[in-house]
């Protein structure tokens, strides 16, 4: 009883205060937001055709262009790429070689102090391996010379003063002639003969094992998981490549679907 006249005599303020105190403002409701007309709809559908539209067109004016330019590469000659680069070069040096000389200084000191040791490292290995090229067979007289020069390049120096004496003892019949006979005249020594031995034993050796080296190219394109695939992948290039050019061609610029 004590309750009920309690609450009948709570004024009215606070009596609304504390119904509306949990009650939080919702803000805008979702359904005040108005739906887009039908017209409105329809001009963003026309607005992403349209963008769609220019992309295709800029991909196909592209892949044209494209197009052109690989066709007149193609009719370019073969090396043409490396001309232009020694053209470049060849252009771009004798300039810098006018301008040291225009200042008094040695082109080729200033040269070298612009060269790296990277740089300095491959062209002494490019070097070498002219000096020391081997060109491959190309007929047996060719082959006798390159390897009569490199028999000459191995004689020791005792040989060299063997020669000359020889050479002093024969006289005009040293070098040989139509009416020189030098049959019983000459008598190897033993040392020569084990020479020649071991000689032919180590052309025979490296015969066996000789195998063309490769220079490996870094910017060459990796289409390979080891040398294995790779020297199968180089056959399959050398029997199908002219076949299937068009088409990796067709796959790189995207246009093979």
């Amino acid at each position: 009883r004590f309750l009920v006249k309690f609450s009948k005599k709570i004024p009215a303020k606070m009596a609304s205060s504390t119904a509306t105190a949990p009650s939080t403002d919702p803000g805008p409701s979702s359904s005040s937001i108005a739906p887009k007309t039908a017209a409105e709809k329809h001009a963003e559908r026309m607005a992403r055709l349209k963008n769609l539209h220019l992309q295709r067109n800029e991909a196909r004016v592209s892949n044209h262009s494209e197009v052109l330019a690989e066709d007149e590469r193609k009719k370019l000659p073969t090396n043409w790429e490396a001309r232009k680069r020694q053209a470049d070069w060849l252009i771009d040096d004798s300039k810098a070689r006018a301008e040291a000389e225009a200042k008094g200084l040695d082109y080729n000191r200033v040269k070298l102090m612009k060269v790296s040791a990277a740089e300095a490292d491959r062209f002494d290995k490019l070097k070498s391996k002219k000096k020391n090229a081997d060109p491959g067979f190309s007929d047996y007289e060719a082959q006798t010379a390159r390897q009569y020069n490199r028999l000459i390049k191995t004689m020791e120096p005792r040989d060299l003063v063997k020669y000359e004496e020889q050479k002093a003892q024969y006289g005009d019949a040293f070098y040989g002639g139509p009416n020189v006979v030098l049959q019983g005249m000459h008598k190897d020594s033993p040392g020569a003969i084990d020479k020649m031995v071991k000689d032919l034993e180590q052309q025979i050796d490296k015969r066996k094992k000789f195998s063309r080296r490769r220079t490996h190219n870094d910017d060459a394109d990796i289409d390979y998981i080891n040398e294995k695939n790779a020297r199968f992948n180089k056959k399959l290039e050398r029997f199908y490549g002219e076949h299937t050019a068009e088409i990796k061609q067709n796959l790189e610029r995207g246009t093979a679907i």
